[in-house]
């Protein structure tokens, strides 16, 4: 045998690795294929990695508050407004709340507010010339002496001035301090941002200055806090009446200036305020139930105005909490 006829034994070991890797191929091919026929038949019975993931839970629907609904279409004269939940600390209505509007005769809720900061319900109040001289005659005499409990109760429910001056000269003696420095301490120790007054009945200084000034805010967080300071004193002023007695055994009766106030259920208090400057002012504390004292303010409005709009806030406020129940 010539060399040319025999085996090239490199071209064999070529031709034997060549079969070797088809052989392998075709393996690889086959289980392949057996693996994705299995992924094809087993897919729809367990689903693709997506559909087995867990779910992230659907977040709650959100309700829309009910308070803009019931106060949506409310018609007011007053230039602000404001209603509160002294309970919660909610806001259901707000209407240039912390516009420094004049307040009038509001400003004599800050006034008994200081007087019962320092006096004790018995403290003797003194009705002194100097007390007498502000607008307004409330029936009072020179000399004449009331325990600070009865002549503030007199002086919220019928907004008596002449009762308001003394006690304010009562309590500013009491602390060694001037009137002004008296109100602007009770206002900070509260924390009334916007309220200051230049004396402590609310009465014009001139035609172009009030004696005070606030917010309608700062007026039902007052009106608050002098329910919580003076409970008995607060819920005077929900009478259409008062009748206090001096010490000396004088009677004294005057009206309520809120012809309104029997008309409110649960009423916890009541003060009315008016000036040339001010207009007409009102602030109310009425319970809407279970225990839900809510502050309704209103300034800036007109001497009718202020209890038309007053009774909308709480028709409105009586709506909201209706509609919180179903």
């Amino acid at each position: 045998m010539t060399k040319t006829e025999e085996p090239d034994l490199k071209t064999l070991i070529r031709k034997l690795e060549k079969r070797h890797q088809k052989k392998q191929a075709a393996v690889a091919l086959t289980a392949a294929s057996l693996v994705l026929g299995l992924m094809v038949l087993v897919s729809p019975l367990f689903g693709a990695q997506e559909d087995i993931a867990p779910i992230a839970e659907a977040p709650a629907p959100v309700v829309a508050p009910v308070a803009p609904e019931a106060f949506a279409d409310v018609r007011l004269e007053g230039k602000a407004a404001f209603v509160y939940d002294l309970a919660t600390g909610e806001v259901l209505y707000e209407r240039n709340s912390r516009s420094q509007l004049p307040l009038a005769s509001l400003t004599k809720l800050l006034t008994v507010y200081a007087a019962a900061d320092t006096l004790s319900a018995d403290s003797t109040v003194t009705i002194t010339d100097s007390a007498l001289l502000p607008e307004g005659d409330s029936g009072f005499s020179a000399g004449e002496r009331f325990s600070f409990s009865d002549l503030a109760r007199l002086a919220l429910v019928s907004s008596s001035n002449d009762a308001t001056a003394a006690i304010a000269e009562t309590a500013a003696v009491a602390r060694a301090t001037t009137g002004k420095n008296l109100l602007a301490g009770a206002a900070s120790a509260i924390g009334l941002s916007q309220t200051y007054a230049l004396n402590g009945t609310g009465l014009d200084e001139s035609t172009s200055i009030s004696g005070g000034y606030g917010s309608a805010r700062d007026v039902a967080k007052l009106s608050g806090e002098l329910l919580r300071k003076a409970p008995a004193i607060a819920r005077a002023t929900t009478a259409s009446s008062i009748t206090i007695y001096s010490k000396d055994g004088i009677p004294h009766t005057l009206p309520n200036t809120n012809p309104e106030v029997v008309r409110v259920p649960n009423i916890l208090l009541s003060k009315t305020g008016f000036t040339d400057l001010a207009g007409g002012n009102l602030a109310v504390v009425y319970d809407a139930g279970m225990n839900h004292p809510i502050a309704v303010v209103v300034l800036g409005s007109s001497r009718e105005g202020r209890f038309r709009d007053v009774n909308a806030l709480i028709a409105r406020t009586n709506d909201y909490f209706a509609g919180k129940a179903e």
